[in-house]
């Protein structure tokens, strides 16, 4: 597969990573194995960007532990990436922010723990924290870098002004936010990264799955499954959607090529310093 560099700091991945959210929460319950199979899989067809969260396992460490039990043959050649910026303290959902700087400090340490690794390659603020100036979220990560634990620091879900402060404190080198031919509101941001020289990776690049073409209505899927309450699957808004979907469909057939092959490639033809992180859990 053929590799792109994220930012001006030499973080180089593979032109397409791998989201795995979904093996262990948002699309109803998933199997362990199946997940660890599907990363392995995408290693062997190139993947060396593997993304993962301490959200994604309820603060358990359950997804870092998968992840880090699928790719413990192969460490050397991948690229890791995990966020904080949660309160996971109950262990349950409807939590709130927290980056204050010893829960980053602790959760970095699990999550060096959780994936067995000696350092993360990403490390990402997952949400912007109101309570917490961004200069102190980035002071931190810059003393994890400086001890050897993080090689890069990222943003998700970040304005331009917050972008811009962090930066001023610690060199940003890849915003994570969802992109897609469903939702580009980010692109009022792209003037800002290319100024900055700092990455971009878009996650839900298939638009959470609609865009496969194997879209269900609100209320077909498992109770788990967040795709009940997404708007994009609402009364209404689906039929729309799913008109979309057809009509991309016709797009994708004239150039022979499957609907998922013809949205990331569009995703990947808008910048070069782009790398989407579809995800899959088999």
């Amino acid at each position: 597969m053929q590799q792109r560099t994220l930012g001006r700091q030499g973080l180089a991945t593979s032109a397409i990573g791998y989201g795995t959210m979904g093996i262990t929460m948002g699309y109803g319950p998933g199997d362990e194995q199946e997940g660890i199979a599907a990363i392995r899989r995408a290693h062997e067809l190139g993947v060396t960007f593997f993304d993962t969260a301490e959200l994604y396992g309820w603060g358990t460490g359950s997804n870092e532990t998968l992840l880090g039990q699928a790719v413990k043959g192969f460490r050397d050649e991948v690229v890791l990436a995990t966020k904080f910026g949660f309160d996971l303290t109950s262990g349950q959902p409807g939590m709130g922010l927290n980056s204050r700087p010893d829960n980053i400090r602790r959760v970095t340490d699990d999550s060096l723990r959780h994936l067995g690794v000696d350092h993360i390659d990403v490390l990402y603020q997952h949400r912007v924290d109101p309570d917490v100036p961004i200069e102190d979220v980035a002071g931190t990560v810059k003393e994890l870098i400086e001890a050897g634990k993080v090689t890069y620091f990222g943003l998700s879900e970040a304005g331009p002004q917050t972008i811009r402060r962090a930066h001023a404190v610690q060199p940003v080198s890849v915003l994570q936010t969802e992109y897609s031919l469903f939702e580009r509101d980010v692109e009022r941001l792209f003037p800002t990264l290319d100024e900055l020289g700092i990455g971009f990776v878009p996650y839900s690049p298939l638009g959470r799955g609609f865009i496969t073409g194997t879209a269900k209505p609100a209320g077909s899927y498992d109770t788990t499954d967040m795709r009940n309450h997404d708007p994009r699957w609402q009364p209404g808004n689906f039929e729309k959607n799913l008109d979309a979907v057809r009509r991309l469909g016709d797009l994708a057939a004239a150039r022979g090529i499957t609907v998922p092959q013809l949205a990331l490639a569009w995703v990947l033809a808008q910048d070069g310093n782009f790398v989407p992180i579809p995800g899959t859990r088999s």
